[in-house]
């Protein structure tokens, strides 16, 4: 199916039009120079024009998340958002030469490099739930590549249009999306960011992603829900990937949302841990302070705080019960561990979502600390 074309960049006071750099189903990017102080920028233009206040919001909504996160050294930074001449919102933000998706499509990235990757970008997911927001839109095309060669979180455009008030949207990327996802049972949680996370890490290691098969069905999205949805793990076929990390990737891709790492900062220190196993040097977490995450919260739509993001799938496993110890995956200590160093805050989330939770939480915390 050929590409729309891109529209016209939009005539910006304060900026030069230099070149397109890509289409998407709800805008287009250009790239521009500013002026003053003079830099290469990435403006992102919506396609509609703002014609009502839902509009309006949604631009507010995304340029005021992207703003309150973009001081996280691995989130993008945007500069400006306004609406142009010809009634179209755009935001400016920082110019990214390439992303994730260019390098692992060409390229084998060293396992060292993509465990860096993955803890920079746990951290970033981190950071956005801290400040109440999901993303849900996590996938190697929304890592983008700084001009330093940072990795940075892109679009948090999904995540937008929930703050504005829209919560019936579901963002659906199949080969990084959770089996509650595909099938529609969940519109995302901490949960799914963290199957989204492993999922990337994955692709980035596989050159492709965990469900995608060889063969004439390959294009067959229905025939990856349903591989999706058993949640089989396949390993990487990295020969130079560890076993560590296998078992780390398999612990935040189990069918079970509560089987999966509990926040994507756990799964973070599961990657840090890995390099550590290694010998590697260990990529610092960068987690916001609970002062940041206060200031960074954006309001919801009847403008009262929004708190911490929290998991609204039940957390009980039926994973972590006695005999687990038996999986043969590589992984499972390490999940183990990394469970028993979050017993403390597994339990106040717990208490937060309901008595059976936390029952569930208590039990599987023991059983991980006895199994």
């Amino acid at each position: 199916m050929a590409r729309r074309q891109s529209l016209t960049p939009p005539l910006l006071p304060g900026y030069t039009y230099v070149r397109p750099l890509g289409s998407g189903g709800f805008a287009d990017v250009f790239l521009f120079q500013q002026n003053m102080p003079r830099r290469l920028v990435a403006v992102k233009v919506l396609l509609s024009k703002v014609q009502d206040d839902a509009s309006a919001r949604a631009l507010a909504a995304e340029a005021d998340i992207m703003a309150s996160l973009s001081s996280h050294p691995s989130i993008l930074t945007v500069y400006e958002a306004s609406v142009s001449s010809d009634g179209r919102p755009y935001i400016v933000m920082e110019y990214c030469p390439t992303s994730l998706t260019n390098r692992y499509r060409n390229e084998k990235i060293p396992v060292a490099e993509v465990l860096s990757i993955g803890v920079k970008i746990a951290s970033a997911v981190e950071a956005a739930h801290r400040a109440g927001l999901l993303h849900r839109d996590i996938k190697p095309s929304n890592i983008l590549v700084t001009s330093f060669g940072h990795p940075v979180l892109s679009d948090f455009g999904v995540a937008s249009a929930v703050a504005s008030g829209d919560t019936e949207t579901i963002a659906m990327s199949p080969p990084w999306s959770a089996p509650e996802l595909v099938e529609h049972r969940s519109t995302g949680t901490i949960a799914t960011e963290v199957w989204a996370l492993a999922a990337t890490v994955y692709t980035l290691l596989a050159q492709r992603s965990p469900f995608d098969v060889a063969g004439p069905g390959r294009a067959d999205e229905n025939a990856l829900k349903t591989r999706i949805a058993k949640a089989k793990y396949t390993p990487t076929g990295r020969p130079e990937s560890p076993r560590e990390l296998e078992g780390v990737l398999e612990g935040g891709m189990r069918r079970i949302p509560g089987d999966r790492y509990p926040t994507a900062a756990a799964f973070g220190q599961a990657l840090q841990w890995v390099e550590q196993s290694l010998g590697l040097p260990v990529t610092p977490m960068e987690i916001p302070t609970d002062e940041w995450a206060q200031a960074s919260a954006i309001a919801a739509p009847d403008d009262s705080p929004r708190g911490p993001t929290r998991s609204t799938v039940p957390v009980a496993s039926q994973r972590l019960r006695r005999g687990s110890g038996t999986s043969s995956s590589a992984g499972t200590g390490t999940l183990r561990d990394a469970q028993a160093n979050r017993v403390g805050k597994g339990v106040i989330i717990g208490a937060l979502v309901g008595g059976v939770v936390l029952l569930g939480v208590v039990a599987g915390a023991v059983l991980s600390v006895l199994g």
